[in-house]
């Protein structure tokens, strides 16, 4: 099965389409598990005990792993998301070429999907497109001001950066296995990228702590009805400063998961 057919049946189980993001850093975790071996991990199987019945996927990004530590601590927490049945995307923005770009893929040899970033092209891409039982989140339309930078540009033929990465995913996509993250602030853009793009998946970041637009990335992120919804702050620090923060994550999971739901 691709990615998305199993996201899909996922997501029925559950009925959610909420990503967890999972952001341990290190300078916000409860004194509960700053004394364990391995405080990072320790700290995501609570949260994962406490959201992973509304939990369509976890998505825990890489900056707060890429030391010895953090990557023994991410290995644990993937395989624990499995052992609960749910599917994790690495949030990594890979992007290189030849044998980096090779080595960059072997993450997937562990999770189920990973984003990357098409700023070198196709060729950067490949090793990920080729595991066609995994899922790749092109970088589109990010959901911080300065995206506009370089995002917003029109090229000569009067199409943004954004469209232009939008339309080559959907070339690239001979496999079923790519999806684009697009951000939920700007819910117009989200709307005009679903009309480009109709049948594939979006990971849509910003809804929670950047103030998202809930309804939008529900109505526009989905692709018959799979895609993702992330929280990252506002789930897995909703309870921080209490002893009960594992129930407190579990609560704004569930919070979440009901106001997406309103949408779908």
């Amino acid at each position: 099965m691709t990615f998305f057919a199993d996201l899909a049946a996922r997501i029925e189980a559950v009925d959610s389409v909420v990503s967890v993001g999972l952001d341990p850093d290190p300078a916000r975790l409860p004194p509960a598990v700053r004394d364990a071996d391995l405080p990072r991990w320790a700290f995501n199987r609570r949260i994962i005990d406490a959201t992973h019945e509304h939990a369509a996927a976890y998505k825990p990004n890489a900056a707060f792993y890429e030391d010895p530590d953090g990557w023994r601590a991410l290995i644990e927490t993937v395989e624990y998301a499995h052992g609960k049945g749910v599917p994790v995307l690495v949030d990594a923005k890979r992007g290189d070429i030849g044998n980096t770009a090779r080595q960059y893929a072997s993450l997937l040899d562990r999770a189920d999907a990973i984003t990357v970033n098409p700023y070198l092209g196709q060729d950067a891409l490949q090793p990920f497109l080729a595991r066609a039982d995994k899922g790749v989140f092109v970088l589109c339309r990010t959901s911080n001001s300065g995206g506009a930078d370089i995002q917003d540009r029109a090229i000569e033929d009067g199409r943004t950066v954004y469209e232009l990465v939008a339309d080559l995913a959907a070339g690239w996509n001979e496999q079923g296995n790519v999806g684009l993250v697009v951000g939920a602030t700007v819910p117009e853009e989200l709307e005009s990228l679903r009309e480009r793009v109709p049948d594939i998946p979006f990971l849509v970041p910003g809804v929670g702590a950047q103030g998202g637009d809930a309804e939008a990335a529900v109505e526009y992120g989905l692709a018959d009805g799979v895609g993702l919804v992330n929280s990252s702050r506002g789930i897995i620090f909703a309870g921080e400063g209490s002893e009960r923060w594992a129930h407190g994550a579990g609560d704004a999971a569930k919070r979440l998961k009901r106001r997406l739901n309103q949408f779908r």
